[in-house]
C-alpha cells in the first residue's frame, strides 16, 4: 500500500504549465535559453533537481536519526544535466551533500546509506550516472 500519492497535469510540455491537483504547486515551463527557448520560467531539469535535492536531505536526516549520529545540519545540491542520447536524451545527476557535526568519514558514509534508501535515488538506479560528494563541515559549538 503506498505512503504517499500525488498527481500533477502538465498542458503544453516544456512551454506549458503544470499543476498538482491539490493545487498547491502551480508552474509556468519554458525552454532554457541554452536549448533555444526564451527562458524565463522553470523547466523539468529544476524541477527535477529541487525534488531530489529535498528527498535525498530526508534521507540524510533519516539515516542519522536511526543510525543515532550527531548531525546537526545537512544541505543537498543537485546538479542535473540533459545529455544526448543517441537520438534522444538522458539525464545525468550529481549531488553535492554537506553535513555538519559529523567528521568526513562518518559524513560519507551517512550520504552513501541516504543514498541506498532514497526514493530518487533507488527510482533511478542503473538508469542515471549519480556523482555523490560529501563535505563535512565542523561542529556548532555548543
Amino acid at each position: 500500500m503506498a505512503l504517499y500519492t500525488t498527481q500533477a497535469r502538465v498542458t503544453g510540455g516544456r512551454a506549458g504549465h503544470g499543476e498538482t491537483s491539490d493545487g498547491l504547486l502551480k508552474v509556468d515551463l519554458a525552454l532554457p535559453k541554452e536549448l533555444g527557448g526564451q527562458g524565463g520560467a522553470t523547466n523539468p531539469e529544476q524541477l527535477f533537481a529541487v525534488g531530489y535535492a529535498a528527498c535525498f536531505e530526508s534521507a540524510i536526516r533519516f539515516v542519522a536519526r536511526k543510525q543515532k549520529l550527531p548531525l546537526q545540519d545537512a544541505a543537498v545540491s543537485a546538479t542535473v544535466s540533459l545529455l544526448p542520447n543517441g537520438e534522444g536524451f538522458k539525464l545525468g545527476v550529481a549531488l553535492a551533500a554537506e553535513t555538519k557535526g559529523l567528521d568526513q568519514a562518518a559524513a560519507e558514509g551517512l550520504v552513501s546509506a541516504a543514498h541506498q534508501i532514497c526514493p530518487y535515488s533507488n527510482a533511478i538506479k542503473d538508469n542515471i550516472e549519480v556523482a555523490l560528494s560529501t563535505v563535512a563541515l565542523p561542529a556548532k559549538a555548543a
